[in-house]
Protein backbone atom coordinates (compact mmCIF):
# COMPACT_ATOMS: atom_id res chain seq x y z
CA UNK A 1 0.00 0.00 0.00
CA UNK A 2 1.44 3.38 -0.94
CA UNK A 3 1.56 6.23 1.56
CA UNK A 4 -1.20 8.34 -0.05
CA UNK A 5 -3.98 5.67 0.14
CA UNK A 6 -2.86 4.76 3.67
CA UNK A 7 -3.11 8.38 4.81
CA UNK A 8 -6.51 8.72 3.13
CA UNK A 9 -7.75 5.59 4.91
CA UNK A 10 -6.50 6.87 8.27
CA UNK A 11 -8.12 10.26 7.62
CA UNK A 12 -11.40 8.58 6.71
CA UNK A 13 -11.28 6.45 9.84
CA UNK A 14 -10.58 9.46 12.06
CA UNK A 15 -13.38 11.51 10.56
CA UNK A 16 -16.12 8.89 10.68
CA UNK A 17 -16.56 8.52 14.41
CA UNK A 18 -20.28 8.14 15.09
CA UNK A 19 -22.08 11.18 16.46
CA UNK A 20 -24.91 9.15 17.97
CA UNK A 21 -26.01 8.73 21.56
CA UNK A 22 -23.70 5.77 22.03
CA UNK A 23 -21.37 7.33 24.58
CA UNK A 24 -18.86 8.54 21.98
CA UNK A 25 -19.01 12.09 23.31
CA UNK A 26 -18.04 10.81 26.77
CA UNK A 27 -14.91 9.27 25.25
CA UNK A 28 -13.93 12.51 23.51
CA UNK A 29 -14.87 15.28 25.95
CA UNK A 30 -12.04 16.68 28.04
CA UNK A 31 -12.33 16.63 31.85
CA UNK A 32 -12.38 20.47 31.85
CA UNK A 33 -15.26 20.55 29.37
CA UNK A 34 -17.17 17.89 31.27
CA UNK A 35 -16.89 20.14 34.33
CA UNK A 36 -18.15 23.11 32.30
CA UNK A 37 -21.23 21.13 31.24
CA UNK A 38 -21.76 19.85 34.79
CA UNK A 39 -21.87 23.50 35.98
CA UNK A 40 -23.91 24.72 32.98
CA UNK A 41 -27.10 25.57 34.92
CA UNK A 42 -25.30 27.53 37.61
CA UNK A 43 -23.06 29.34 35.11
CA UNK A 44 -26.00 30.21 32.85
CA UNK A 45 -28.05 31.59 35.73
CA UNK A 46 -25.19 33.84 36.90
CA UNK A 47 -24.36 35.06 33.38
CA UNK A 48 -27.98 35.89 32.50
CA UNK A 49 -28.45 37.75 35.81
CA UNK A 50 -25.38 39.87 35.01
CA UNK A 51 -26.63 40.43 31.45
CA UNK A 52 -29.70 42.24 32.82
CA UNK A 53 -27.41 45.22 33.55
CA UNK A 54 -26.63 45.56 29.84
CA UNK A 55 -28.13 47.86 27.22
CA UNK A 56 -31.95 47.69 27.50
CA UNK A 57 -32.46 47.03 23.77
CA UNK A 58 -29.95 44.16 23.83
CA UNK A 59 -31.48 42.73 27.02
CA UNK A 60 -34.84 42.70 25.23
CA UNK A 61 -33.30 40.80 22.27
CA UNK A 62 -31.71 38.25 24.61
CA UNK A 63 -34.94 37.77 26.57
CA UNK A 64 -36.89 37.24 23.34
CA UNK A 65 -34.40 34.61 22.15
CA UNK A 66 -34.45 32.70 25.43
CA UNK A 67 -38.26 32.82 25.69
CA UNK A 68 -38.73 30.85 22.47
CA UNK A 69 -39.93 27.28 23.05
CA UNK A 70 -37.55 24.41 22.38
CA UNK A 71 -38.34 21.76 19.77
CA UNK A 72 -36.79 18.39 18.95
CA UNK A 73 -33.77 17.99 16.70
CA UNK A 74 -34.94 14.61 15.44
CA UNK A 75 -37.27 15.88 12.71
CA UNK A 76 -34.96 18.46 11.13
CA UNK A 77 -31.81 18.47 9.05
CA UNK A 78 -29.63 21.46 9.98
CA UNK A 79 -27.29 21.17 7.01
CA UNK A 80 -26.80 24.23 4.86
CA UNK A 81 -25.90 27.87 5.21
CA UNK A 82 -26.92 29.93 8.23
CA UNK A 83 -26.61 33.46 9.54
CA UNK A 84 -25.03 33.39 12.99
CA UNK A 85 -24.13 35.86 15.68
CA UNK A 86 -22.45 35.71 19.07
CA UNK A 87 -24.02 36.98 22.26
CA UNK A 88 -21.70 37.37 25.27
CA UNK A 89 -23.42 37.40 28.67
CA UNK A 90 -21.81 38.13 32.03
CA UNK A 91 -18.19 38.95 32.75
CA UNK A 92 -16.33 42.24 32.24
CA UNK A 93 -19.22 43.61 30.14
CA UNK A 94 -22.72 42.54 31.14
CA UNK A 95 -24.02 41.93 27.62
CA UNK A 96 -22.67 42.26 24.08
CA UNK A 97 -24.56 41.21 20.95
CA UNK A 98 -22.47 41.11 17.77
CA UNK A 99 -23.68 41.44 14.19
CA UNK A 100 -24.56 38.56 11.87
CA UNK A 101 -21.93 36.44 10.13
CA UNK A 102 -21.94 33.25 8.06
CA UNK A 103 -21.97 29.70 9.37
CA UNK A 104 -22.32 26.38 7.60
CA UNK A 105 -23.51 22.98 8.83
CA UNK A 106 -22.54 19.85 6.92
CA UNK A 107 -23.16 16.15 7.46
CA UNK A 108 -20.22 13.85 6.74
CA UNK A 109 -22.22 10.69 7.38
CA UNK A 110 -21.29 10.54 11.06
CA UNK A 111 -23.26 13.60 12.11
CA UNK A 112 -23.51 17.35 11.81
CA UNK A 113 -20.40 19.52 11.67
CA UNK A 114 -20.40 23.29 12.17
CA UNK A 115 -18.04 25.90 10.84
CA UNK A 116 -18.32 29.67 11.33
CA UNK A 117 -16.90 30.91 8.04
CA UNK A 118 -16.85 34.71 8.45
CA UNK A 119 -15.98 37.17 11.18
CA UNK A 120 -12.77 37.25 13.18
CA UNK A 121 -13.80 34.84 15.96
CA UNK A 122 -14.66 31.44 14.51
CA UNK A 123 -15.51 27.90 15.55
CA UNK A 124 -15.31 24.49 13.97
CA UNK A 125 -16.67 21.29 15.50
CA UNK A 126 -19.34 18.61 15.63
CA UNK A 127 -22.55 17.70 17.39
CA UNK A 128 -23.49 14.68 19.46
CA UNK A 129 -26.96 13.49 20.48
CA UNK A 130 -27.75 14.26 24.11
CA UNK A 131 -31.53 14.46 24.56
CA UNK A 132 -34.61 14.97 22.42
CA UNK A 133 -34.34 18.76 22.61
CA UNK A 134 -30.60 19.15 23.20
CA UNK A 135 -27.31 18.23 21.55
CA UNK A 136 -23.71 18.61 22.72
CA UNK A 137 -21.24 20.60 20.62
CA UNK A 138 -17.49 19.94 20.86
CA UNK A 139 -15.44 22.37 18.84
CA UNK A 140 -12.37 24.51 18.52
CA UNK A 141 -12.18 28.32 18.57
CA UNK A 142 -9.84 30.04 16.19
CA UNK A 143 -9.24 33.51 14.76
CA UNK A 144 -9.66 34.71 11.18
CA UNK A 145 -8.15 32.30 8.67
CA UNK A 146 -5.81 30.58 11.14
CA UNK A 147 -6.31 26.81 11.00
CA UNK A 148 -8.55 25.38 13.71
CA UNK A 149 -6.75 23.12 16.16
CA UNK A 150 -8.31 19.71 16.83
CA UNK A 151 -10.69 19.52 19.77
CA UNK A 152 -8.72 18.50 22.85
CA UNK A 153 -5.79 20.86 22.12
CA UNK A 154 -6.28 22.84 25.32
CA UNK A 155 -8.50 25.30 27.19
CA UNK A 156 -7.68 28.31 24.99
CA UNK A 157 -9.28 26.68 21.94
CA UNK A 158 -11.54 23.88 23.20
CA UNK A 159 -15.24 24.69 23.15
CA UNK A 160 -18.20 22.84 24.62
CA UNK A 161 -21.85 23.78 24.61
CA UNK A 162 -25.44 22.66 24.50
CA UNK A 163 -27.36 23.20 21.26
CA UNK A 164 -31.09 23.96 21.35
CA UNK A 165 -33.51 24.26 18.44
CA UNK A 166 -36.40 26.76 18.42
CA UNK A 167 -37.89 26.18 14.96
CA UNK A 168 -37.03 24.99 11.46
CA UNK A 169 -35.13 28.24 10.92
CA UNK A 170 -33.75 29.12 14.38
CA UNK A 171 -31.43 27.44 16.88
CA UNK A 172 -28.53 28.24 19.18
CA UNK A 173 -25.54 26.88 21.07
CA UNK A 174 -24.88 27.98 24.65
CA UNK A 175 -21.21 27.80 25.71
CA UNK A 176 -20.74 27.90 29.51
CA UNK A 177 -17.56 29.49 30.87
CA UNK A 178 -15.80 30.22 27.57
CA UNK A 179 -12.08 30.91 27.89
CA UNK A 180 -12.34 34.58 26.84
CA UNK A 181 -14.47 37.61 27.70
CA UNK A 182 -17.73 36.29 29.20
CA UNK A 183 -19.44 33.76 31.44
CA UNK A 184 -21.79 32.47 28.73
CA UNK A 185 -21.51 32.73 24.97
CA UNK A 186 -24.57 32.07 22.85
CA UNK A 187 -24.13 31.43 19.14
CA UNK A 188 -27.52 32.16 17.56
CA UNK A 189 -28.50 30.83 14.12
CA UNK A 190 -31.24 31.83 11.68
CA UNK A 191 -32.15 31.38 8.02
Amino acid sequence: MTLRPLLAAIGLLCCTLPARADGEVQKLITPADKTRLDKYGETRKTALAEAKAGDAAEVKQLDALLAKPLVAFSDKDLTGNWQCRTIKAGGPLPLVIYGWFKCKVTDDGSGWRLEKISGSQRTKGRFFDDAEKRAIYLGSAYVNSDPAKPYGSGPQTDQVGYAFRNSASEWRIEFPSPYYESKLDILEFKR
